[in-house]
């Protein structure tokens, strides 16, 4: 059964379907690291400040739960758009409905790239893997674009 409710072989996706579809599982995962695992501050965080996790907890003694609900929140978010990411490259792609390559690349811009020009404004320790997802998103827009 294929993405469109449909038995048996459909048309094969283009390399582009598949690389927005990678996005959108690593937007999936992602997601789940934010809302399940990740820590409310990240050793990076109280350098980027200026100052110490000791000192932030003492002088914000609540942060920490409250930024694991936002991240919560934020990681539901991610996943959901990376939901979202799969579905639409697996199925609208193929049909090249109009406005498409306008949704690929600004959903790319406000997910992908807008998380990876932050990380390399803050110079988190994770930028340069932050900059492959957004560079893959870029490469399958350009083939997208390219293909007739």
């Amino acid at each position: 059964m294929d993405f469109n409710g449909m038995h048996g072989p459909t048309k094969a996706h283009p390399v582009s379907t598949w690389m927005l579809a990678g996005c959108g599982i690593w937007l999936v995962a992602l997601g789940l690291y934010f809302a399940v695992l990740r820590p409310p501050l990240l050793p990076e965080d109280p350098r980027f400040i200026g100052t110490t996790l000791e000192q932030i907890r003492a002088d914000v003694p609540g942060l920490e739960n409250w930024l694991k609900r936002v991240f919560t929140v934020m990681g539901g978010f991610m996943a959901g758009a990376g939901v979202l990411t799969v579905f639409l490259a697996i199925t609208t792609m193929r049909l090249r409905l109009r406005g498409t390559s306008w949704a690929i690349a600004l959903s790319g811009v406000l997910t992908v790239g807008l998380m990876s020009a932050t990380n390399f404004a803050l110079h988190s320790d994770f930028r340069w893997l932050l900059l492959l997802p957004a560079l893959v998103w870029l490469a399958g827009l350009a083939t997208y674009v390219a293909r007739p």
